[in-house]
């Protein structure tokens, strides 16, 4: 059976790519990384990939706000190729800097009319709460079975290294919609999986703890923790203790978005 192929996208400043090609690779499927340019130029490639993976960094150097640069790229020049792509059931996936790119799209949650009429996007992802860079591992737990990448998992453990990452619905109603449809799929934790009660649990002050969100057919996931940075058991602070898992948590993420095509 062929091996899915997956598209990871870069950008000036983005620094995951690398490692999100080898988490795919690692989970079974072939994986190329592709400098936004290159899609510019020829938006049909994207019909030759099952998978696409908006990586972690700095895209454009977070100038005016994270992902605000690529996002609006995507937006003004490749909205109608992405949503073919959506289409077409095939999976998109955001992680970190591509969960901020992500809700600058319309790929993730969809727009609620404002008071004027306007489209605006349903939330946002905003200056952590600690106003400072966090990089830290965190506990996780997921509350939703929408998400396909998350099939078969309740707890993960994951470094997150963010800015703004905290998640914040446009209105409490848009976030209790988000709640009650299963979006709001993956939460941080405290060490014993019950819900985080602050800092340094939920690391950036996110509505209901919310460190991940899916979208309504649960193929297009976008999330603050870095799941490339847990794929082997080394890369654990703890890697040398007995109760270690063999692989890293992270790793299921990706191993689920391969065997979706499998």
């Amino acid at each position: 059976m062929a091996r899915p192929r997956v598209l990871v996208l870069r950008a000036p400043g983005t620094n995951c790519d690398l490692e999100s090609c080898y988490a795919f690779e690692r989970a079974g499927g072939e994986a190329d990384a592709l400098h936004v340019n290159r899609l510019l130029e020829n938006p049909r490639v994207l019909s030759d990939y099952q998978i696409l993976c908006f990586a972690g960094g700095f895209s454009y150097g977070d100038d005016i706000s994270a992902g605000r640069i690529l996002g609006s790229q995507l937006r003004l020049h490749l909205n109608e190729a992405l949503h073919e792509f959506k289409v077409a059931e095939k999976l998109i996936i955001g992680i970190c800097n591509g969960f901020q790119i992500l809700m600058q799209s319309d790929l993730l949650l969809a727009e609620h009319p404002a008071a004027d009429g306007e489209p605006e996007p349903a939330a946002t992802l905003t200056n952590n709460d600690s106003h400072r860079y966090e990089d830290r591992w965190v506990h996780l737990g997921v509350s939703s079975d929408r998400c396909v990448f998350l099939r078969g998992i309740e707890r993960m453990y994951l470094p997150v290294a963010h800015g703004e990452g905290r998640f914040v619905p446009r209105s409490a109603a848009i976030g209790e919609h988000l709640r009650g449809a299963g979006q709001l799929c993956l939460r941080y934790t405290a060490a014993d999986g019950s819900p985080a009660k602050g800092f340094p649990d939920n690391p950036n002050g996110a509505w209901d703890n919310v460190a991940g969100v899916c979208d309504v057919t649960g193929r297009v996931f976008g999330l603050m923790p870095h799941p490339e940075r847990h794929i082997e058991r080394t890369q654990h602070p703890r890697w040398t203790r007995p109760e270690t898992t063999q692989t890293g948590d992270g790793l299921k993420i990706f191993q689920n978005a391969v065997s979706y095509f499998g």
